[in-house]
């Protein structure tokens, strides 16, 4: 959902890199889990505030701008359950993780490892025998089939691309 970039001010607060449509997306959820070095850990979220310049958050306990630094470069989370369904006609990343890819002649191409935004253009990363990235747009991607845990894309396993 978001990254830690740096620590703001001195009580606590945190700067952050929203992953989300719109920035103040995060406000919805009051816990988040952040991953720390030694693991995921979850966070009450005290106050949250979009800016102009920044999206920032201060959480329960983070106190000082020492405890802040500590979280710089944390990727930001919500439990799954916390997501409610997608809208019609969308998904979230998160189900799109770890599914199969296979393309038209059902050939596997292999799992998608992550996600990334190009602009306008999602990107799936799938990771198989070789590294793939292909565009999520309805010329490649012809269905997602959560309940099988399959993706199939109009892409041949040959291409560079």
């Amino acid at each position: 959902m978001g990254r830690v970039s740096a620590p703001f001010g001195i009580q606590g607060w945190v700067k952050l890199k929203a992953f989300t449509e719109s920035a103040d997306g995060l406000a919805d959820f009051p816990r988040w889990l952040l991953k720390l070095p030694e693991g995921w850990r979850e966070h009450v979220i005290e106050e949250f505030a979009v800016r102009s310049a920044s999206t920032v958050a201060k959480f329960e306990g983070v106190d000082d701008r020492d405890a802040a630094e500590k979280l710089r470069g944390c990727e930001v989370a919500v439990l799954r359950e916390t997501l409610g369904e997608a809208d019609k006609g969308s998904i979230y990343w998160i189900d799109l993780l770890d599914l199969e890819v296979v393309n038209l002649r059902g050939e596997a191409l292999g799992k998608v490892a992550e996600l990334f935004q190009t602009g306008e253009t999602s990107v799936l990363v799938v990771k198989g025998e070789r590294e793939r990235m292909i565009p999520f747009v309805d010329q490649y991607v012809k269905s997602v089939d959560r309940e099988a845990r399959r993706i199939t894309v109009d892409w041949e396993a040959a291409y560079d691309v």
